[in-house]
């Protein structure tokens, strides 16, 4: 039995996601994958378009046989962080074989050298990286220009090639799986499928081919989801190439019953949490610098009709990313502070494996975990006080109040009642 794991957010559930979990089990052979998925809010700072359930659901329909969830620091965390937690947690199930993940420039070994170059860089790299974020670059920037910096005087070419990867996000994230995998000392092996047709941001829907499916980046997806307003008819018709079937069925029969959430559905928190918070508090979250703290601090009063995302644009500077701004926002919204994040990372970053779905003909993947694996499986969210010890206790708690701060906002915008994470069962396919 081989398993290959997959690291997701599917945000929402689209044709690409397809095409990687094909490719993914043919390029290993594997018989089962398993997803670490982002829950209700995902790694550019934002909360997920669609509930996690929904999601869920979509990934069982289309070829994931076990989806766990990401905790939520890990989630919302910058590259590194979303990296080791997903990483760990796959690495700890004592079952997975493979990652696979996708890669704009489809070349491992190339991704494998500039994880090698990052976990053991030159002396000079620290003051080389400064220097450029002193200039006003932001840290991505920096990081690809000191790299090409202290590489310049390689063969013809090297350099340009290493450190152009470091301006694709999904070849970012590559890097960062690979050097956790070398820093768990993983026996997980890496693979990677390069990203086709639609790149990570491209902002307009792909009208595809007769003889094969669309495929339309995420975030176009999620802007022509948000352009349209009640009007649900050429939202659906502008998407419905995008997407598989049921997932198509599933965006139809929840939309403005369940979705789509947006940061301004939680603004009157985010505005009560400035409010309520010192400049010393805020600078306690997790990517919350004492200069973002002030500029928090100082914007809300100025700005305090202004939506959530007019007063993270105000705040955005050369060097400081609109996506570490979101973060920053979202982790104070949700109570993610960095010493308690640090201390998850010292007793080996993810403590549980959260089920959130599974297909009925794989449940036998859980009995191999309960056998080979190094961490507790959560069924039931009521019953973890009796598995988990008190910082894991305290990860899974932030779970559970992104969760319901979530369903809470769906509530206040459509009226539907998702039950709580006590009450909620796993999904069962089919």
């Amino acid at each position: 039995m081989k398993v290959v794991g997959l690291i997701t957010e599917y945000n929402p559930f689209h044709n690409g996601h397809k095409y990687h979990i094909e490719e993914a089990k043919r390029l290993t052979g594997a018989d089962y994958a398993i997803a670490a998925m982002s829950g209700n809010f995902v790694q550019r700072g934002t909360p997920a378009v669609i509930d996690k359930y929904s999601r869920t659901e979509m990934a069982l329909n289309n070829g994931i046989d076990l989806v766990l969830e990401l905790p939520v620091c890990y989630a919302t965390g910058s590259a590194e962080y979303f990296a080791h937690g997903a990483v760990s947690l796959l690495d700890r199930l004592g079952i997975v074989d493979y990652l696979c993940f996708g890669s704009e420039c489809g070349d491992l070994a190339l991704l494998e050298e500039a994880a090698g170059f990052l976990l053991d860089p030159p002396p000079s790299f620290d003051e080389t990286l400064h220097a450029y974020l002193k200039e006003g670059f932001t840290y991505p920037a920096a990081r690809g220009r000191a790299m090409q910096h202290l590489l310049e005087d390689q063969q013809p070419g090297y350099s340009t090639s290493l450190t152009k990867l470091l301006t694709e996000p999904n070849n970012i994230l590559g890097i960062e799986y690979m050097k956790a995998l070398r820093r768990l000392d993983s026996k997980i092996a890496p693979r990677t499928v390069q990203r086709i047709l639609a790149q990570y941001h491209d902002p307009d829907l792909s009208k595809g081919e007769a003889a094969s499916p669309a495929i339309s980046s995420a975030t176009a997806i999620r802007r022509a989801i948000f352009s349209k307003g009640p009007e649900a008819g050429n939202y659906f018709g502008e998407i419905s190439h995008s997407v598989p079937p049921d997932v198509y069925h599933i965006l139809k029969k929840y939309h403005r019953v369940r979705y789509p959430i947006s940061e301004e559905d939680f603004s009157q928190v985010i505005r009560y949490k400035l409010l309520y918070e010192s400049r010393q508090s805020l600078a306690g979250y997790l990517d919350i610098s004492e200069d973002l703290a002030d500029r928090l601090k100082n914007l809300s009063t100025i700005c305090s009709h202004r939506a959530i995302s007019e007063l993270a644009q105000e705040i955005k500077t050369k060097n400081l990313t609109l996506t570490r701004i979101n973060r920053a926002i979202l982790h104070m919204l949700l109570n993610i502070k960095a010493e308690t994040v640090q201390e998850y990372n010292r007793n080996g970053y993810t403590q549980y494996a959260r089920v959130l779905g599974i297909k009925k003909e794989s449940s036998h993947l859980l009995r191999k975990i309960e056998k080979h694996g190094r961490i507790p499986i959560i069924m039931k969210v009521s019953k973890a006080e009796q598995q988990l010890p008190p910082p894991a206790l305290r990860m899974l708690q932030e779970d559970i109040l992104a969760a319901h701060l979530y369903i809470q906002a769906v509530y206040e915008k459509y009226g539907t009642i998702i039950p709580n994470e006590y009450r909620h069962g796993i999904i069962l396919y089919p």
